[in-house]
């Protein structure tokens, strides 16, 4: 079928054009080369041709060959990345932005946005944008550099060039790495960042690289994806739930909603430290020492040792009763003899450790984990959030200084840019680690306070359990997490699937349009998140992840069981384990416990 196509030209105006059918239509999946003639070229004809809204100017264009390096100014270095591809490179700025003195973290002329496109032969009829990571800014606003250069799948040039995907990544709004974009100069809240950081920026990537795609190639896409990462997994649940049209299929992994409780909670494990330790913390020797006593009793399976705790959930592991952990003369609740170990903890160091596997409760307490280990469905009464889980490597969280984020958020909760580290850079002051000095009834207070402030933060928790504009839409969503993350407890991911449930009809109801995975041993990343360097756990890639998401909508596959993999190492041989839908969990049968062979998902 032949149609007339619209492209976006100067001015907002559009051109007719004749080519092959767009979204829902029958000859939509038409390989891009039968597609019309491109409506723009890439040249800097572009900054005048592409006029979608009086918001949006065009910042740069530049067409990259295959073997060029991926930068706009300086000299190359063995580092650069180098095209794999030919692909067409276009920054945008969207306005209004935020005015302010110059210099200052607050100040914004716009949401900084990049966009790379395939040529029309290698384009695969497909969105996919990037999610990013943090407080998410990033230099995509500045003329002379490029914010998402790569060659892989993991950032937005590397979908381009690998995939043959147009993709897109943006500052949502700010420049700076830290959380001082969202504080005004007189220490107030700085509510229009605060919107573009939480939502508009990610919307106006949507919208903006929709209507490039339909310009540059004369056609829109067939499918557009999200795929995001942390912050990027945040990203894409408020798209599911406050803009449910921009996305046909969503991939959101280790989700940063919840984000003002899981983030206050992250400072927790330095508050134990500066209350209950006198402000010594841990050393990375005690902190693997307890972590790794909780490998050895909770991550064996038919008598086999993993190296990894495949169900945190099940792990009551109590350091104060391990006598291997336990330094002499420092007998735990119910045992007696002396540590066998070049580090060890006292029973102070070992309760506190318990402190923060629990997770932030409003006056430092923490059950037994024998009675309450943590991992309820919905926090505990007197939990703010939760912990890490037991096994998980501790040093993000409960090294030497405190995630910089955490003390940021604080900051920001309570309006003292004091609070924060120095990084933080305010005109009424700078950060000065006034964190320190918190008790645990501030630490609640600055929770509490976090929620309270929703709506002048853009409502940044993105915790709204109604979805049901998206799969309305016929929206579909997979959402996975590791069991070792090293930042955000994956309860937190476990307890808002729920919340939906309980919202939407049930779990079997919500498996129609949004499933969900957890990752025994993995990290905040596709890594070993666990103590024990030489765990190896069995781990998905985002590649497997991204194309059950696209099986499931454009094939109407649904996702099942996964296989996990892990490469052979001097320690273990290959491992595999399967990756059961939640809340399905593997239930070892027979056989080898590190092959996936040997589990069913029940």
């Amino acid at each position: 079928m032949r149609r007339l196509i619209f492209g976006v030209l100067a001015g907002g105006a559009l051109i007719g054009l004749t080519g092959c059918g767009s979204n829902n239509d029958d000859d939509a999946s038409q390989p891009p080369q039968q597609a019309a003639q491109s409506a723009l070229v890439c040249d800097d004809s572009i900054k005048t041709a592409f006029k979608p809204d009086t918001d949006t100017a065009v910042l740069t264009v530049k067409s990259f060959r295959k073997g060029d390096a991926l930068l706009l100014s300086g000299a190359a270095t063995a580092t650069t990345p180098v095209a794999t591809n030919d692909v067409c490179f276009v920054k945008l700025n969207v306005g209004p932005g935020n005015a302010g003195p110059a210099g200052a973290p607050s100040t914004s002329a716009g949401i900084g946005i990049e966009v790379w496109l395939p040529t029309a032969a290698n384009w695969n009829n497909r969105i996919r944008v990037k999610g990013g990571g943090g407080w998410a800014g990033g230099t995509h606003a500045l003329a002379t550099a490029v914010a998402s250069a790569g060659t892989n799948t993991t950032t937005a040039a590397g979908v381009a060039m690998t995939e043959g995907a147009v993709s897109a990544s943006t500052d949502t709004g700010h420049a700076v790495g830290s959380g001082a974009f969202a504080m005004n100069p007189d220490g107030t809240i700085n509510t229009v960042l605060w919107r573009d950081f939480s939502e508009r920026g990610i919307h106006e990537m949507a919208v903006k690289t929709k209507a490039l795609t339909r310009a540059y190639y004369g056609r829109d896409a067939r499918y557009a994806y999200w795929d995001g990462f942390s912050t990027g997994g945040r990203q894409g649940h408020k798209e599911a739930q406050a803009n449910p049209a921009d996305f046909d299929g969503i991939l959101a992994g280790a989700p940063a909603f919840n984000w003002t409780k899981f983030i206050t909670g992250e400072l927790y494990p330095q508050t134990v430290f500066q209350r209950n330790l006198a402000g010594v913390n841990l050393t990375t020797g005690q902190l693997n020492l307890m972590s790794n006593g909780a490998i050895d009793a909770c991550g064996s399976v038919g008598g086999v040792k993993l190296g990894y705790i495949p169900d945190p959930a099940q792990c009551i592991y109590d350091p104060r009763r391990d006598v291997a952990v336990l330094c002499p003369g420092q007998a735990g609740i119910g045992v007696t003899g002396a540590s066998t170990s070049a580090d060890c903890v006292n029973l102070a160091q070992a309760a506190a450790m318990n402190k923060i596997w629990y997770g932030q409760t409003g006056d430092g307490s923490a059950p037994d984990p024998a009675s309450d280990n943590g991992h309820g469905v919905s926090p505990a009464p007197n939990q703010k959030w939760y912990g890490l889980t037991r096994g998980t490597s501790m040093l993000g969280l409960a090294g030497a200084s405190p995630f910089p984020i955490a003390t940021d958020m604080v900051a920001l909760e309570l309006q003292n840019p004091r609070l924060a580290t120095p990084a933080f850079l305010n005109a009424t002051g700078n950060g000065a680690d006034g964190w320190k000095g918190l008790g645990y009834a501030d630490l609640a207070n600055a929770s509490d306070r976090g929620v309270a402030l929703q709506p002048r933060f853009a409502d940044i928790n993105t915790d709204d359990p109604d979805l049901s504009a998206f799969r309305a839409r016929g929206g579909k969503m997979i959402m996975y997490h590791g069991l070792a993350d090293t930042l955000i407890p994956p309860q937190g991911s476990i307890n808002y699937y729920n919340r939906v449930a309980v919202q939407m009809g049930g779990i079997q109801s919500i498996q129609g349009f949004y499933r969900f995975y957890l990752v025994p041993g993995m990290a905040h990343g596709f890594s070993n998140g666990t103590a024990n360097p030489a765990a190896n756990p069995p781990l998905p890639t985002l590649d497997q992840l991204y194309a059950a998401l696209t099986d499931w909508v454009e094939k109407g596959t649904a996702p099942a069981a996964l296989t996990a993999t892990a490469p052979a190492t001097a320690t273990f041989g290959q491992k595999t384990r399967p990756l059961c839908v939640y809340p399905q969990k593997a239930v070892y049968t027979s056989g080898d416990p590190n092959l996936a062979s040997s589990y069913t998902c029940s």
